[in-house]
């Protein structure tokens, strides 16, 4: 069954271009211009939407408003679009629940290689751990990832984490102990996408913090200049 794609973009030109980028590559695809409009789209009347390319600049709601709604009930992949290429602003649009940003001018290649790596990584489970660990449910502490369920719990306490966050928080899991650099964790966690950077990786630490602390937890503990390991290990 074909992939339902939101395209949210304001400039005609724009949602054109990525409407044949992604149509060529067979999936479906729905384009809206504001943020209200995608808003609606991504609801129930418009049908499952598996991946959503979101401008940041938006009329009626900006983009990140409209990343902000939808993360309180969707884990759908959001891959941001913006001209604004400041690190501040990938880094804003990555906390709020963001999977991925790509800058203006962009080439509909690359666009279209991170939409099937981000729908890849929503399909995929999470890394299988070495036969020797292997585990449908990796636990440390009151921490555990339900590898089958795709879920985090805290203490029994299910805690909301994205498809790309559960990977994180899965491979720390995998090797309680043990300090995995940003380059390792890419590698543990991200096996099935070539396109994350190392500065992704802090991002995505931190909103798993923030998630976990929500509901009285810190799961994971910074190796200043080495990288990050499960708290208490």
């Amino acid at each position: 069954m074909s992939k339902h794609i939101l395209v949210v973009d304001d400039e005609a030109r724009i949602r054109e271009v990525l409407l044949y980028a992604l149509q060529k590559e067979g999936y479906t695809v729905t384009a809206v211009a504001d943020g209200r409009a995608a808003i609606e789209a991504a609801g129930a009347g418009a049908g499952r939407v598996d991946l959503v390319v979101l401008d940041v600049m938006l009329p009626e709601l900006d983009g990140l408003e409209v990343c902000r709604r939808l993360r309180a009930g969707s884990r759908t992949p959001i891959l941001f679009l913006s001209a604004r290429a400041d690190e501040v602003d990938r880094i804003v649009g990555l906390e709020l629940g963001g999977d991925d940003y790509l800058t203006k001018p962009f080439s509909p290649r690359e666009l279209v290689a991170r939409v099937r790596a981000l729908l890849r990584r929503a399909e995929a489970p999470p890394p299988a751990p070495p036969p020797e660990a292997r585990a449908a449910v990796l636990r440390h502490g009151p921490i555990e990832v339900d590898t089958d369920r795709h879920e985090a719990r805290y203490l029994g306490q299910p805690v909301s984490l994205t498809a790309t966050e559960l990977g994180v928080l899965g491979a720390l899991l995998e090797r309680p102990g043990v300090v995995l650099s940003r380059g390792q964790l890419m590698q543990r966690a991200y096996r099935y996408d070539n396109l994350i950077t190392e500065r992704t990786i802090d991002t995505h630490v931190r909103r798993i913090r923030a998630k976990f602390r929500a509901v009285g937890g810190d799961p994971i503990a910074t190796v200043h200049g080495v990288g990050y390991k499960v708290n208490g290990a």
